[in-house]
């Protein structure tokens, strides 16, 4: 059994990827979930009966949505490119079957009429799939990252680079400012000091959590590679201030100014690293005495979190605006698109003209970094989702959960008996359990497993193992609409 030094070793000192294989990893999910409603259509198509039984349903969704993100940051991710092309050419092939059998005029009079037609206006899938994915994504990272078979350039990177687990963090921040009430536009009830102490109280599981994982890792001698977050920081701690303080600038401030308040976050947190010590007190020096150096990195990177998380508050309240048409979609996916390339420009200025991506310190570069990624993850997601509508168009068939559907007498009922046995509903339910589920079993996989010095393929079996367990309890519980929260 590797001992615990060994273990931060093996995730230590790294540098990153590229940020060309960051975004072509956006277009994996995006593919598969999109295969997997064109199964359900091609299968209905066939004359099969729709719904399956529940296993039935979770073996799908498994193998069509989890599994391949498995393979894909294990034993394919050297040939990541061949797999995203395989799959296109696989979801494109599938789609013109569908068109050939259910097509009712023209290309273009059948393209027009959809652009023309009516969706669900009271809800936007894509961002559930999106938080769904990034908390699953989170879920095989966390353990995958302990296994040789996962590449150290997907790893958290040391100070500077951009890694895919980089990503993974600030997404995450970002799948929580999407949905929170400021965005989905709930009205502030009582006084604005009554609102913030409310949501003060809300965070208080957060806290409870970060103060568990502490306990916990410091009692089992569990691995710590102190640069992420500090000596008794984590990430639990982190999200529980940054609701915090976003709750108490949003409370004073509207939210259509939330991108202003990001840009002046991370601008003027970054003019501090550079006019101050503050950059060298962050990335150099092992000398840790006092609070406040112990936990350098989680304290003052919260920061740069804050930052992120208005701009996902922005993106969020864009997003559940209501839209009635497939048109108007149309244009809001082409903005979040444009927005995105937009970013990426602006963080290439970032790094050629101040300083490269720092996760560390969640700097300028990072916050840019981390929104235009996420948007054009979200984007993905969107035409994704666009293009499967389109098939349930065609085809006259609605029954694919988690997704679009044509706005009609039947349609809530028909998402409702698709969504309880939907995996991708299943995690929705539950998302902060899922969560802890997997961090509980990364533990446990750790205390009995040598993942260090196993084999590649009991690697990957043991991931696609904890995977799937995970997966059983979360749609266990959708099933029997048990929902557990912590407040």
């Amino acid at each position: 059994m590797a001992s615990p030094d060994e273990k931060v070793a093996f995730v230590s000192n790294l540098n990153g990827t590229s940020l060309t294989e960051v975004s072509l990893g956006s277009f994996l999910a995006p593919l598969c979930f999109l295969s997997r409603g064109l199964f359900l259509i091609l299968f209905h198509l066939g004359k099969g009966i729709l719904p399956f039984s529940w296993a039935s349903h979770l073996l799908l969704d498994f193998t069509s949505l989890i599994m391949p993100l498995v393979l894909s940051c294990t034993a394919l991710s050297d040939i990541l490119h061949f797999v995203i092309v395989g799959l296109a050419i696989v979801d494109f092939a599938v789609l013109y079957l569908v068109y050939k059998n259910g097509k009712r005029g023209s290309f273009s009079n059948t393209t027009d009429k959809f652009v023309q037609s009516r969706v669900e206006s009271n809800q936007v899938p894509f961002v559930t799939v999106f938080r769904v994915l990034v908390n699953v994504k989170t879920a095989i990272s966390i353990l995958a990252v302990d296994f040789s078979v996962f590449p150290r350039r997907y790893a958290k990177t040391e100070t500077y680079g951009t890694g895919v687990m980089d990503f993974g963090v600030g997404a995450y921040v970002i799948a929580n400012a999407l949905v929170c009430p400021e965005a989905r536009g709930k009205p502030m009830r009582g006084s604005r000091i009554g609102h913030v102490i409310k949501q003060s109280v809300s965070v208080w599981p957060l806290v409870l959590l970060g103060f568990v994982r502490l306990a916990s890792v410091k009692s089992s001698g569990y691995h710590e590679h102190v640069t992420e977050y500090g000596v008794h920081w984590n990430f639990f701690f982190t999200l529980a201030i940054v609701r915090l303080v976003a709750s108490a600038l949003l409370a004073l401030f509207p939210v259509n100014s939330s991108w202003i308040l990001a840009v002046f976050i991370g601008g003027t947190y970054q003019v501090i690293l550079e006019t101050t010590g503050l950059k060298s007190f962050l990335v150099r020096g092992n000398n840790r005495v006092g609070f406040l150096q112990e936990n350098k990195e989680g304290i003052f990177s919260v920061v740069g979190y804050v930052a992120i998380y208005m701009a996902g508050v922005q993106i969020g309240h864009y997003l559940m605006q209501s839209r009635a048409l497939v048109r108007d979609w149309i244009r809001a996916i082409r903005n979040l698109l444009v927005t995105s390339v937009g970013l990426f420009i602006a963080l290439y200025a970032c790094q050629r003209c101040i300083e490269p991506v720092s996760r560390r310190m969640a700097n300028l570069s990072f916050c840019v970094w981390t929104v235009a990624q996420a948007m054009f993850f979200l984007s993905c997601l969107s035409i994704g989702d666009l293009v499967l509508l389109f098939s349930k168009v065609i085809s006259n068939f609605s029954l694919v959960s988690a997704s679009w559907t044509p706005q009609n007498r039947k349609s809530e009922k028909v998402r409702y008996n698709m969504d309880a046995l939907c995996l991708v509903q299943s995690v929705n339910r539950n998302q902060l359990l899922y969560f802890l589920l997997a961090n509980v079993m990364t533990g446990l996989t750790n205390v009995f497993i040598d993942t260090l010095n196993c084999s590649d393929v009991l690697g990957v079996s043991v991931l696609i193992l904890y995977m799937f367990m995970s997966s059983l309890v979360i749609f266990i519980l959708h099933i029997n609409k048990i929902t557990i929260k912590f407040w």
